[in-house]
């Protein structure tokens, strides 16, 4: 089992070279597992938390693509880092790559109020808190919020929901020079098909995938890396629900028989498609949502 302090660092020396964590930072991901391991007692807050499935599953399995792809604020810019994890969840990956990156800044963002308020908390425990902030919002008011929108280097996101609706989250997050993770377990042609078109409706560019297999045979990880290539459109995100509800995946089209006998008549198939909905690209209604600087959201639930 894998143990805090010097035990730690041989350990990531041997499985995740590159990662070169100092002792310091290794004993704050120790009292990170520890914060996480006590509130998890009193919600459900995440999982894998003891020894390898911690430092594997989710230490390494968070940090993996920082000492492959390293990221930092853009040319030119003399300021930290700014950083944004939309579904933080627990505070994963967020408070490991704030860790990771002492002079970062960054905002955690979670739609669930008591998970936002235990790792506040945890922030606090770590002395993180004047690097790391909370903040309980809605990811499609945060994108239309004007210290949030077109603000942050990294944007990153780890099991949210599906690939193309992640990105109509992170994307308007970024600015000229950002670029969003996609954690990701396995992928497919297919997976980078409906990503690779939902980038090019947010005026991104889509990377090759980064792929990484984690140790002790605990599976492959793929990281997805957008940038932008002009200002994303306005109407993204679009309102609250409709990315998960209609993703950016596949362009509408016509209804297509899949299958040797058609299951509708044309009749039927003209009835169904007159039936349904035509897509929506609508502004979220954020009148009740006024903003101020980053990391401040009103009126968000």
């Amino acid at each position: 089992m894998v143990q805090q302090g010097r035990g730690w660092v041989d350990f990531c020396d041997q499985h995740a070279a590159g990662l070169a964590l100092s002792s310091a930072q290794c004993r704050t991901l120790a009292a990170l597992q520890q914060q996480l391991q006590a509130w998890s007692q009193r919600l459900n807050l995440t999982r894998l938390l003891e020894g390898d499935d911690f430092w594997i599953a989710q230490v390494i399995d968070g940090l993996w693509p920082l000492a492959r792809l390293g990221v930092q604020a853009g040319p030119h810019v003399a300021r930290p880092l700014r950083g944004v994890d939309v579904g933080t969840g627990g505070g994963l990956p967020g408070l490991l790559l704030a860790i990771a990156m002492p002079e970062s800044r960054w905002l955690l963002v979670d739609s669930v109020g008591r998970k936002c308020a235990a790792v506040r908390s945890i922030a606090q425990q770590l002395g993180l808190s004047e690097r790391v902030e909370v903040v309980c919002a809605r990811a499609e008011v945060l994108g239309h919020d004007p210290g949030c929108r077109h603000h942050f280097d990294l944007a990153v996101a780890r099991a949210v929901a599906a690939a193309p609706v992640v990105a109509e989250y992170l994307v308007p997050l970024l600015n000229s020079n950002g670029t969003a993770w996609l954690y990701r377990g396995r992928w497919s042609a297919a997976d980078h098909a409906a990503l690779a078109h939902a980038a090019t409706l947010l005026r991104c560019h889509l990377r090759a995938p980064e792929r990484y297999d984690l140790p002790s045979n605990r599976g492959e990880r793929h990281l997805l890396v957008l940038e932008p290539r002009a200002a994303c459109p306005q109407v993204y995100p679009r309102r609250t629900g409709l990315p998960a509800k209609a993703p950016l995946a596949v362009p509408p089209g016509p209804l297509k028989a899949t299958c040797a006998a058609p299951l509708l008549t044309s009749s039927a198939a003209e009835a169904l498609r007159a039936a349904l909905p035509e897509p929506l690209l609508e502004l979220p209604q954020d009148a009740n949502n006024a903003v101020g600087p980053w990391g401040t959201v009103q009126g968000a639930t």
